[in-house]
């Protein structure tokens, strides 16, 4: 028996790939096994090949797998895209309806050519030949029948009884005649029992969503962009049974200015998107800046520039979320490595964006956002709301005649009191040009540089007080290596990390939480100690890389493994990368 598997299903977009996909998993999930999965799609509405790739294990797993043990093919050509990740002796599933063959110079697999469609079609639709699907790979790895039966009842009693007994018959067929062709249990793919416990099973955008309802978060502006509009779709579900609301609006401008105006008014309100709105919010971000209102933007990254890859991995909008905006204002980037931690930091954004009066940018990437993993449930105790120096509710002192309130009063820790619109004693003028303590526009060349300074010393103590703005892993004084990451590469690197060490070298993992301001004094030590730095990212320039070069220092041994073609690290790929730098002493750049 093993204790991990993979699976792919793949074919047309549009033909119940993701579908196919997310009911394995839902199986697999509910038996109690770990998943991680990444989908590859088209920025198309229908048509152009599309998969999805589904690693169950006993175990927590945070990367995809580098090999695969079934391939489901609705058509040649997820064979001629997929079949060279097979590991010898894996199974290809293909519907007989597109004859398959097989790719010159592959390893030896074996074919079950399965009739799909047609027995889809004797069943009454071709559209159940996911099911049938199912089916036959559920004959593969051993699994009853009826373990798929709540997640078709939950897909489709609303349907009827009959609709359900359809699909269960498709998957039934599917088994039998898989089952017949193999004789029965395959030792080779029969996973270890699961321990049966219940988690959730969710997107990193979702995540994001669940940590702004849980944050309080009651207003979502925002225009719909991949890979973010999951985040606004959730909401739209869920914000109104607690008396909040989601906007469609008609470009990323109008959704953050109205996102600054809903924090003016007092309402936690977030917007979401991808690297091209990102751009159009940069003179509105800017506006955050100068008024200290409050504001949080959650920015997946996708590949650029301009349209670019818009459904595929990258980690290219670094640079332009710390120094887009013109002028210098205060701003924090957070990136979440996890799904998990994208459900906490949301939260934290909320707190640190009305602590500081600043824009919060939350930071993921493609993979985080839309692949999904098996997460722990999320302790609600944890969750704690810190709204600064807002002082609703409060009654504040009787202005003097003529007079104004300070709201941007010159304070030791940089952060002004804040009043709600209306509140009584509470006026004072809001604009984007320079304005003195009361808000009125000013030039005055001392309270320009006054206002700089206390706007910008706001963050000075920001990095002692985030919660792990890196983590760490690894014991090793004088490590041979220190491998550095954001966002979803934190489990791949960790898998990498794993083996390199099997073969004796010593290696440090740092995965950075915080990008802005910059955890400096954090990050040096591990720096100095390790002979050599490697910094994986999804990006062509190495942005994180200079990052650490701008920081830390220590140019000289900071080196970059740089993945820019759409699709994400695997563990291998990062393995053989660091072990080549290493073991022939190439310490220039290397890039793929």
């Amino acid at each position: 028996m093993i204790n991990q598997l993979s699976w792919k299903v793949g074919g047309q977009q549009g033909e119940g790939i993701e579908s196919t996909g997310e009911i394995f998993s839902m199986a697999m999930s509910r038996l109690g096994y770990h998943l991680y999965s990444y989908r590859h799609f088209s920025s198309r509405i229908k048509g152009g090949h599309t998969n999805n790739k589904i690693r169950v294990s006993t175990k927590p797993r945070r990367a995809v797998s580098d090999d695969l043990d079934i391939l489901v093919a609705f058509d040649q050509e997820t064979i001629d895209f997929n079949a060279h990740e097979l590991r010898e002796g894996g199974i290809i599933i293909a519907d007989a309806k597109f004859n398959p063959t097989l790719p010159e110079g592959l390893k030896p697999v074996r074919m079950i050519t399965v009739p799909l469609t047609q027995i889809a079609e004797e069943l009454g639709t071709s559209l159940m030949k996911n099911m049938v699907s199912i089916g036959a790979s559920s004959a593969i790895l051993g699994l009853p029948v009826e373990s798929f039966r709540n997640i078709v009842e939950d897909m489709f009693l609303r349907k009827g009884e009959k609709v359900v007994e359809k699909n269960m018959d498709a998957i039934r067929k599917g088994f039998d005649f898989v089952n017949e062709i193999t004789g029965g249990i395959l030792p080779d793919f029969q996973l270890e029992a699961a321990d049966g416990q219940k988690r959730l099973f969710m997107i990193g955008n979702d995540a994001i969503g669940l940590g702004a309802v849980a944050a309080g978060c009651r207003f979502m502006p925002a225009y719909p962009i991949t890979p973010a509009s999951e985040i606004m779709e959730y909401l739209i579900k869920k914000l109104p049974k607690f008396g909040g609301t989601v906007i469609q609006t008609e470009d990323e401008i109008a959704a953050i200015t109205m996102a600054i105006g809903g924090n003016y008014g007092g309402v936690r309100t977030m917007t979401a998107s991808a690297g091209p709105g990102l751009s159009l919010m940069m003179e509105a971000i800017g506006l955050a800046g100068m008024t200290e209102t409050p504001v949080v933007i959650v920015d997946t990254q996708r590949g650029g520039p301009s349209t670019g890859l818009p459904t595929k991995q990258e980690q290219s909008d670094i640079n332009a979320m710390i120094w887009g905006t013109h002028g210098e204002i205060p701003k924090v980037v957070m990136c979440p490595s996890t799904v998990e931690e994208c459900f906490y930091d949301t939260i934290e954004a909320f707190n640190i964006a009305e602590e500081y009066q600043v824009p919060v940018i939350l930071v993921t990437d493609l993979s985080l956002s839309l692949g999904k993993q098996t997460v722990e449930p999320f302790d609600y105790d944890r969750i704690q709301i810190r709204r600064g120096k807002l002082l609703t509710g409060q009654e504040l002192p009787e202005l003097e005649a003529n007079g104004q309130f300070k709201r941007y009063e010159v304070t030791e820790d940089g952060v002004s009191p804040r009043p709600i619109p209306g509140q009584k004693f509470g006026l004072h003028h809001v604009t984007g040009v320079e304005h003195a303590e009361n808000g009125r526009p000013s030039e005055s060349a001392e309270n320009r540089k006054a206002q700089m300074d206390k706007r910008l010393r706001k963050l000075n103590k920001l990095v002692e007080t985030f919660p792990n703005p890196v983590l760490f892993d690894g014991n090793h004084e004088d490590a041979d290596v220190l491998v550095v990451g954001i966002n979803s590469l934190g489990g791949t690197i960790e898998e990498a990390k794993g083996r390199l060490e099997q073969e004796g070298l010593k290696v440090n993992h740092a995965q950075i939480r915080l990008v802005h301001p910059f955890p400096t004094d954090v990050l040096k030590p591990y720096v100095d100690k390790a002979k050599h730095v490697v910094v994986v990212e999804n990006n062509a320039t190495g942005q994180i890389a200079d990052l650490i070069k701008l920081n830390v220092g220590s140019a000289e041994k900071v080196k970059s493994v740089l993945k820019y073609d759409g699709n994400p690290f695997l563990p291998s790929d990062i393995y053989n990368e660091i072990k080549g730098l290493v073991k022939h002493g190439d310490y220039e750049r290397i890039s793929q």
